[in-house]
């Protein structure tokens, strides 16, 4: 039997365009049966916060919160899933999450203030590395 391919996505921004594109790649490699790390990182982490999956900003045209709240509107009106669905299906497809320590050291934060339900692993660069020799592609996002 073959190995499975895997994917590494580098989740580096917490807006919630990117954050959303993420999962989106994320649940559509899980489908196509290949394995997906998701390595949260720098702004990244601020999705896996308690209470904070989609209270996020949009990149561009943000407005004080207002495009935000458009895009989800619009998003809704269309079905595209919430960022709650998405990461939901993710795990139930067998995605992983690895959450950086070191960037957590950085921006002050701790485990207790993360969503552990949605954390497989914790880790460094090492782990990042690991995950990547092993996958057949990385995108950074």
């Amino acid at each position: 039997m073959p190995e499975e391919k895997k994917v590494t996505l580098i989740v580096h921004s917490g807006d919630l365009d990117k954050f959303m594109s993420a999962l989106i790649l994320g649940n559509g490699f899980l489908s196509m049966g290949m394995g997906v790390t998701m390595y949260f990182t720098f702004w990244g982490l601020q999705r896996l916060i308690k209470g904070k999956l989609s209270k996020a900003p949009l990149s561009k045209w943000n407005f004080w919160g207002l495009g935000a709240w458009m895009m989800k509107k619009r998003m809704k009106k269309v079905r595209i899933a919430s960022p709650e669905r998405l990461i939901r299906d993710f795990k139930a497809l067998g995605g992983r999450i690895i959450a950086c320590e070191m960037t957590m050291e950085v921006m002050g934060m701790s485990r207790k203030d993360l969503d552990e339900s949605l954390i497989d692993d914790y880790g460094a660069v090492g782990m990042y590395v690991k995950e990547t020799l092993e996958s057949e592609y990385t995108l950074f996002i």
